[in-house]
């Protein structure tokens, strides 16, 4: 028990350390596809295709979590040009 706990955290740590030098996008990219896969896996076990299940969760993950990427990255563009914009109107109005 105490060799499979070891391994276990071994490879957690691993996999936390790989994940430190990736961009955003590529953290959320990787994130959903890992997810969709895992979904999918378990939708197409079900259905008697493991396989083709995997790989189509995952291609749908791996998009959704692009997507999301995308979405994130406008939101923070907006609140930037917004607190730009607040910064200039009040330098004008002093």
């Amino acid at each position: 028990m105490k060799r499979i706990s070891l391994v276990v955290i071994l490879a957690l740590a691993i996999a936390v350390s790989g994940c430190a030098s990736m961009s955003d996008t590529q953290k959320r990219s990787l994130g959903g596809g890992a997810i969709g896969a895992t979904a999918g896996g378990i939708i197409g076990s079900m259905s008697g295709n493991f396989g083709w299940g995997a790989a189509i969760g995952a291609a749908a993950g791996l998009a959704g979590g692009f997507i999301y990427d995308q979405h994130e990255k406008s939101k923070e563009n907006a609140y930037k040009e917004g607190y730009k914009a607040g910064q200039d109107s009040s330098k004008k109005s002093q």
